[in-house]
């Protein structure tokens, strides 16, 4: 198992929008997911900078090879562009966090 933390932004007003769609996750989404070992899978918004952080556990990072060209998810990332900043492919601009500490 590892543990991955990365951080997005939602653009300014659509913090509801965003909290509907998740709240109504496509199901074959939520299921690729699973399949491909994401579970525990945590956003958060800070509110002042519009900052959403993500912490997800993955049983194998292995399992996450060629996940970005899933058609679902790229449904997915168009779905969700018009909210978000996102990459030319309409992916999330995603920034990998490095864990600076842990307590049991």
């Amino acid at each position: 198992m590892s543990l991955r933390a990365f951080k997005m932004k939602l653009l300014r007003g659509f913090e509801a929008e965003y909290k509907r769609r998740h709240d109504e996750i496509w199901p074959e989404l939520s299921k690729l997911l699973s399949e491909r070992g994401i579970y525990d899978y945590n956003i958060f918004l800070d509110e002042e900078t519009h900052i959403l952080f993500a912490v997800q556990k993955v049983k194998n990072e292995k399992d996450l090879t060629g996940l970005r060209e899933e058609p679902i998810l790229q449904k997915w990332w168009d779905y969700m562009s018009d909210i978000m900043e996102t990459n030319p492919d309409n992916s999330p601009v995603e920034k990998p966090l490095e864990r600076v500490f842990h307590m049991d």
